[in-house]
């Protein structure tokens, strides 16, 4: 019989191999998949051991096929009562087309009852037809004249092998099963499970980036022997008629027979991200593979102590197995860190040894341990572009060098790349950079940072801007943060302002992964506690995508939420869950104008009034009642939170969740009146949760600024506050509105931001 197993592009070698591996007659290589001939236990032995493949099919007719007319006759010619069990339910799906045929829906529905007719006519009864679940799914393949007829042998997707809780829990951070597999197979860790469990010898494998266990899952259950399709319920060839049940039962008991635990294999996973390690931890649990894998800290001394070895050992022993990472889906923060191990490991005598197999989208990793990949493979996971490199063995002193994992894709000793530059922070231990001239980045933020320390000090400021795109090629935002006593700690956020398109992407990450590592250690933070921005174009200004994950619900108090200090009130903040962190630096004084103003002001309104910093300060200079309005319920539970951690609580302080332009045009209706307001509005938006409404801050401002006025009671005052750098108010029309605008920008510009003169523009507003 003849049948191929499909695979997405960039596996048919390894999928070759693979079935060459099961036994498996007569293996061709094709692009999209590898064909091979053979008895049906043959193809249902692939289904069971296959890591690689796809789905599993078998030939059952072909014939030229011009319309709809030849498609119809040559699927009724196929013995169907031959081929499928009697009384299966079926569903037919088709691709490719020509001339004549031109829909593929139309081309299945002919397929369809082409093998209705014939059973009818052989056997008395019509097939059913089930789309969602059948029991047998054919496949129509139409490629010019010639049509191809399959039954697919598999059910589901081979791939589809995650355990339902995972997935659950949030499987679509797992790396497919099939790439894990992938990359497995081109570090050879099944020769190197085999070797173990034969010889007893030991043999790891070192997961650097583990990010959600895609990979530990696939390698542990490698090493325990177990079949991916040993736990699988429903197969597609049980409708089959040449299918035998006994040999069948027998195969999947020897499958299940096979499995067992080598204690000489040793799995030890890492993470930067401790979401991505809990979700790991959740998957292996579920497959009943949790005692297979250890995890441990993102650095390189930790997890040599799990593994039982010492860097620093004299000698170093010679081991077998593989390091592995997945890169392609993950923050630029936990890049810089998931590099930094890499280049630890390749570096530390115990696994300088090991291939390294790595999935990345970018060429950061060749850059990080300044050598060439001797094997890339090009691939899509998620339908996006990555490569997967294979790194070879680099024997130190007495330790021999592995089989290159590659095969016949050594690379010449000649040929080795450029040694990895380093800077020198002045603490003795040189940092390692992807870019050369990353150290006049380091000059200038020691040099700025110490200035801004002593400026801190003496202001008593703890949370402030370090360093504002200083050198253009290093354009990026450092703001320093420090933890109050309930959460002592120092953290860093450093966002990246768009680069030109005239700057080669890769170039423009590398530079800010370096600026990840430096800022790190000058400024004296935790590599975990620094967080990355990637600001991109947005209409009217800029906004930042983040690195974290879009946690909707309310602020925690987690390592990467703690709480701070300013102006001797207390603040929630998150550094991984949202674009902005809960704060905005360049308010800072902004915000003790509002502490000034609001002394004797017997009612304050805080509008777009984000987490509520403002209300605090307002609630702190004496303001009795409070009115706190925003269209996101997320940031009125932060703002409420606020309040609450500086003991502002009770119906004195209202917090209204609204379309804020709907609210004001409500509120002047009803002639409500507040003696302060602070506005500090959005750029640009067009939210759904606003209807057909859109707001443009420069277009709209008028309006507002006149609706403020109206909302002042008599001698009030408004404070209005923009970031648009561009913006320019319309005088004139305003003071036609009787609407009085004095700018007070100046005076609001903090120190730490006094190189940028349009981070903001404030505006005091009153009625004339």
């Amino acid at each position: 019989m003849e049948f191929y197993a499909s695979c997405p592009e960039g596996f048919e070698s390894a999928l070759a191999d693979e079935l060459r591996s099961l036994g498996t007659p007569r293996v061709r290589k094709l692009k999209g998949r590898v064909s091979f001939e053979g008895e049906p236990l043959n193809a249902e032995r692939v289904c069971l051991w296959s890591r690689l493949a796809s789905r599993v099919l078998v030939v059952v007719g072909r014939f030229g096929c011009r319309d709809a007319r030849d498609l119809y006759d040559g699927t009724y010619d196929i013995a169907w009562e031959d081929i499928l069990r009697r009384g299966s339910t079926i569903a037919v799906s088709a691709r490719g087309t020509n001339d004549e045929l031109r829909n593929t829906r139309y081309a299945s529905l002919c397929v369809k009852d082409a093998i209705c007719d014939r059973l009818a006519d052989e056997t008395g009864a019509r097939a059913d037809v089930d789309t969602e679940h059948p029991d047998a799914h054919v496949t129509l393949t139409l490629r010019g004249e010639r049509a191809s007829i399959q039954l697919d042998l598999s059910g589901d997707a081979l791939f589809r092998r995650l355990p339902r809780d995972a997935t659950r829990a949030g499987g679509a951070h797992v790396l497919r099963p099939d790439y894990a597999a992938l990359a497995l197979a081109q570090a050879k860790w099944a020769d190197a499970c085999h070797t173990a469990a034969d010889t007893n010898a030991p043999c790891v494998l070192i997961d650097a980036c583990c990010a959600g266990g895609g990979i530990v899952l696939e390698a542990a259950s490698i090493a325990a022997g177990r079949a991916p399709g040993a736990r699988r319920e429903f197969w597609g060839f049980t409708s089959w008629a040449a299918h035998d049940p006994i040999a069948w039962t027998k195969l999947l008991a020897d499958a299940r027979a096979h499995e067992c635990r080598c204690g000489a294999i040793r799995i030890v996973a890492t993470d930067s991200d401790q979401q991505a390690v809990a979700l790991a931890r959740r998957i292996l649990k579920s497959s009943h593979l949790d005692q297979q894998v250890i995890f441990t800290q993102a650095n390189a001394d930790k997890l040599l102590s799990k593994l039982g070895l010492n860097r620093h050992d004299a000698i170093a022993p010679v081991l077998a197995g593989t390091i592995v990472a997945d890169t392609t889906d993950i923050a630029l923060s936990r890049m810089s860190r998931t590099l930094t191990l890499l280049q630890d490991l390749r570096d530390a005598p115990e696994t300088a040894a090991l291939p390294l197999v790595a999935l990345e989208r970018t060429d950061l990793l060749e850059r990080t341990l300044g050598e060439d990949a001797i094997a890339h493979i090009r691939i899509r996971p998620n339908n996006d572009p990555a490569r997967l490199l294979v790194f070879g063995a680099e024997a130190t002193g007495d330790a021999a060098a592995a089989p290159s994992p590659a095969g016949d894709g050594a690379r010449d000793d000649d040929a080795s790349a450029t040694p990895r530059a380093t800077v020198d922070v002045g603490d003795g231990s040189p940092i390692p950079v992807l870019i050369p001239e990353s150290d006049q980045f380091a000059a200038r933020l020691k040099k700025v940072a110490r200035l801004r320390r002593k400026w801190a000090k003496r202001t008593g400021v703890t949370c402030y801007r370090v360093y504002d795109a200083d050198l253009p090629d290093y354009a990026a935002a450092i703001d320093l943060y420090e933890g109050s006593a309930a959460t002592p700690g120092r953290w860093l956020v450093i966002a990246e302002y768009a680069a030109p398109r005239s700057v080669d992407p890769e170039l423009a990450q590398a530079r800010l992964l370096d600026m990840l590592a430096i800022a790190s250690r000058v400024l004296g933070v935790e590599p975990d506690h620094v967080a990355a921005r990637s600001r991109t174009r947005s209409r009217g200004g800029s906004q930042y995508a983040g690195a974290g994950s879009r946690n909707r619900g309310g602020a925690s108090t987690d390592a990467s939420s703690p709480l701070i200090q300013e102006g001797g009130l207390t603040f929630s903040v998150n550094f991984n869950d949202y674009l902005d962190t809960g704060i905005f630096l360049d308010h800072r004084v902004t915000r003790d104008l509002v502490r000034q103003r609001a002394q004797g002001c017997r009612r304050f309104l805080n509008l777009f009034a984000y987490t509520g910093t403002a209300t605090c300060y307002a609630a702190d200079g004496g303001a009795e009642r409070t009115t706190t309005v925003d269209l996101s319920n997320t940031y009125l539970d932060w703002a409420r939170r606020n309040m609450e951690l500086n003991g502002f609580t009770g119906r004195a302080h209202e917090f209204v969740r609204a379309d804020v332009l709907a609210w004001i045009d409500d509120a002047r209706r009803a002639h409500r009146s507040w003696d302060l307001i602070f506005c500090d509005p959005p750029t640009f938006s067009n939210s759904s949760k606003m209807g057909e409404r859109t707001w443009d801050v420069q277009r709209d401002h008028v309006w507002l600024l006149t609706c403020l006025a109206d909302l002042l009671t008599p001698g009030g005052l408004a404070i209005f506050s923009c970031n648009l750098r561009t913006f320019k108010p319309a005088l004139d029309e305003l003071a036609a509105a009787g609407v009085s605008v004095e700018d007070i920008t100046a005076e609001t510009i903090p120190e730490d931001f006094s190189r940028n003169g349009k981070i903001h523009h404030c505006y005091l507003v009153r009625r004339a």
